[in-house]
């Protein structure tokens, strides 16, 4: 979620009912696929029909790879009923963005199987640099719409003639935050690339060092090679998801495997919130309003 803003990544089976029990709306406008395997698009037939039973009339934008249009134009189609609201299918080529007004999403090529299969990073813009209210009200600028044009950038003239320069108040733009998931995918030169610097990279980790074997074969990573992308990459924080259920009661392997590498790795729980702070929140006027909450299911 991003100001108001929710996002769906992958639609495994189920997806509704966890949005239920934890109090997510259902007005969400985007669901990103990672790619076309069962486990990861098979909630999107129940969601949607329970879109059109709450009476959605707003449009309904699906992403996904190269070839996933056909699979989910099938999807909607189970059941007898036609939604009444728009469903929209838009295919993305690895590089490829969504613009948005604040940020932009980016698709990056995972590695899963031989299987097209996509990573995404919300990417926000940089930031305005920060104002300078004490040092305003000294210059004699009187509080209103002249601090909005200066803290937008323009020049201003006042009305003793002196004309006022940004930069005497504005200090310099400040970077946004930066959100990757991989869905699912081996360790790849591109997720590091996609992630790096990101505050937050949510990495899948089937598989403990015991099944690095398996990992390989079945196109899965490691904790250990989750970690070792999160390192490479110089992200700020790493939650490691897709964990096998054969680790169901005991995650404390996969955990200590890639805090050996990354200290700082969390594993994701249904329900677990994780909020990206700006950089520089320490110093901001409210930090609470500047988080950016994400949300882990199954």
């Amino acid at each position: 979620m991003r100001e108001g803003e929710t996002f769906l990544f992958d639609c495994g089976e189920g997806t509704q009912r966890q949005m239920m029990r934890y109090g997510v709306a259902f007005s969400l406008r985007d669901i990103f696929f990672s790619h076309m395997h069962v486990d990861h698009m098979l909630g999107m037939v129940g969601l949607v029909r329970t879109m059109a039973l709450q009476g959605r009339e707003e449009p309904l934008r699906m992403w996904g790879p190269p070839g996933s249009s056909r699979m989910l134009r099938r999807a909607e189609t189970l059941g007898a009923d036609r939604l009444d609201f728009p469903v929209e299918y838009r295919e993305l080529q690895p590089g490829d963005t969504v613009a948005r007004k604040g940020y932009q999403i980016v698709a990056f090529a995972a590695d899963h199987m031989r299987t097209p299969a996509l990573g995404y990073a919300l990417v926000e813009s940089l930031r305005l640099g920060r104002f300078n209210p004490e040092r305003a009200r000294e210059m004699g600028v009187p509080e209103g719409p002249l601090w909005g044009q200066l803290h937008r950038g323009q020049r201003v003239t006042l009305d003793d003639g002196r004309e006022i320069d940004p930069s005497d108040l504005v200090g310099p733009t400040r970077p946004g935050r930066k959100l990757v998931i991989t869905g699912d995918t081996r360790p790849c030169e591109a997720t590091v690339e996609a992630a790096a610097g990101a505050n937050l990279l949510v990495h899948e980790a089937t598989f403990a060092d015991e099944e690095a074997a398996r990992a390989a074969e079945t196109g899965h990573s490691t904790a250990r090679e989750a970690a070792q992308v999160a390192a490479k990459a110089g992200v700020s924080q790493l939650v490691l998801t897709h964990v096998s259920a054969r680790y169901s009661r005991d995650v404390s392997d996969l955990e200590r495997e890639a805090r050996e590498v990354f200290p700082a790795t969390q594993i994701a729980r249904d329900g677990a919130e994780f909020e990206i702070a700006f950089p520089d929140a320490a110093n901001e006027p409210s930090a609470d309003a500047n988080q950016l909450p994400v949300r882990a299911s199954g």
